[in-house]
């Protein structure tokens, strides 16, 4: 069957992955960028970025694949173009469209009779907006499509190929029927809606994600006071059809590059239309205070900081990528230079460029960082950090301290191995070794 050859503006995460899964479901994709060192990269068979599963992707289809600088090259060959471009938010919170609004206003007369669809998380309301920019400039034929991307990252690849669902919002059916088409070949269900409930939908999907794991994160400070295990109070949770059991795992905090990004920019959304949403507001200060937590932790064992090594296990915001936007690990590396700790940063993937500019010193190996350290804390649930019980490791630590930020490792094997062990929300362990 012949696929519609498609354009995708923004080579980033999302545009990136957009690209490589459409060009894998047959589709001949242009994409266009405005970073040429990035674009020389992709033309060269490089991956920019780290996802488990897209560089296989992208080399299967580089026949499919064109990169190019040029935008009227991109409306030559494809007539959909799907926007990938950032939106990171102001100070106030709003999301920055500047982005976007380059893109809209750098579209070609060329494009006259094409449609442009909406990857870029935006605010609800910016359809109706992009649409009154195009009309005056008299591109009354483009037609305007969103199309909400739901990848996480670390697992991005699949949540394409295998989604929970494809939301498309657009004024008009046939708009609609065409976008929906390039999905042919993915067997899931197709959201029909306006533009303004498709934008919606990303937007109140996130904040309701965040809101769970501010939530187990709150039930988890509880348990500490209590003496209960929030795993065993997950666990119980989690078996309710109503509740399920995704996200309900505690540790210090989301980060990356949708949730806090996304939470602010509903909260700013409904502040800026009148109406105070006063649990996202919670939602914002709990993951706030949870990143914080961990530096009460090692107080409560050391006392003042002051001159102490500490090894932080993890640069990236999670798991499976490289990407650091608003990780935990900047908050901690932050908090312990300015208590006047030295701070040794490890992590199998992320670039540690942005630890080391608030005063972290970025080590190539686990052991690196443990090497007489006070205190060692699992900031990035990477698998390797299992190793961490491992004698070997232990010994080369001064004090054999771990603070597993998130949950990773079994607190009675944690024990086992000789460490004093704390985590979130479950009981603390100290091992017979470190006890005497």
């Amino acid at each position: 069957m012949s696929r519609e050859p498609i354009g995708v503006i923004g080579v980033g995460y999302v545009g990136l992955v957009t690209a490589a899964c459409f060009a894998d479901l047959g589709h001949e994709v242009i994409c266009r960028d405005i970073d040429a060192a990035r674009v020389d990269v992709l033309r060269g068979g490089g991956v920019p970025l780290h996802e488990p599963g897209l560089e296989d992707l992208l080399r299967r289809n580089r026949r499919r694949l064109h990169f190019t600088l040029d935008l009227d090259a991109l409306f030559a060959r494809a007539r959909l173009a799907f926007i990938c471009v950032d939106t990171p938010p102001m100070p106030s919170g709003d999301a920055d469209l500047s982005r976007v609004q380059a893109v809209i206003d750098a579209i070609p007369v060329s494009a006259e009779g094409a449609g442009l669809v909406m990857k870029s998380t935006v605010p609800v309301g910016t359809g109706e907006k992009v649409r009154r920019g195009l009309d005056a400039r008299g591109l009354h034929g483009v037609a305007y499509v969103s199309n909400p991307e739901f990848l996480r990252e670390g697992s991005a690849v699949s949540d394409f190929m295998a989604p929970d669902r494809v939301v498309v919002g657009a004024a008009s059916s046939d708009d609609a029927d065409r976008v929906v088409r390039l999905y042919d070949g993915i067997d899931t269900e197709i959201v029909r809606t306006d533009v303004a409930s498709s934008e919606m939908i990303k937007l109140a999907a996130n904040a309701f994600l965040a809101t769970k794991i501010s939530f187990i994160n709150e039930i988890a400070n509880v348990c500490e006071a209590v003496g209960a295990d929030v795993a065993e109070v997950a666990r119980g949770m989690g078996l309710d059809r109503r509740i399920g059991a995704s996200f309900l795992r505690p540790g210090i905090g989301y980060g990356g590059s949708c949730f806090p990004k996304d939470v602010r920019a509903l909260k700013q959304l409904a502040g800026n239309s009148g109406y105070h949403f006063q649990l996202l507001t919670s939602v914002i200060e709990v993951n706030e205070i949870q990143k914080r937590k961990v530096i009460s932790k090692l107080e409560r064992h050391l006392g003042s900081l002051r001159g102490r090594q500490i090894a932080l296990l993890g640069i990236a915001f999670k798991p499976n990528t490289d990407d650091v936007r608003e990780a935990s690990s900047l908050v901690l590396a932050s908090r312990l230079v300015a208590e006047g700790a030295e701070v040794r940063a490890y992590d199998p993937v992320a670039d540690g460029a942005a630890v080391a500019a608030i005063g972290a010193r970025v080590v190539t190996t686990p052991g690196e960082a443990l090497d007489g350290a006070d205190a060692a804390v699992i900031v990035t649930e990477w698998n390797e950090f299992r190793a961490v019980l491992d004698p070997a490791m232990r010994d080369r630590m001064a004090r054999p301290l771990l603070i597993d930020g998130r949950n990773l490792l079994d607190p009675a094997e944690a024990a086992a191995a000789g460490f004093e062990y704390e985590c979130v929300g479950r009981p603390s362990l100290t091992s017979p070794v470190t006890a005497t």
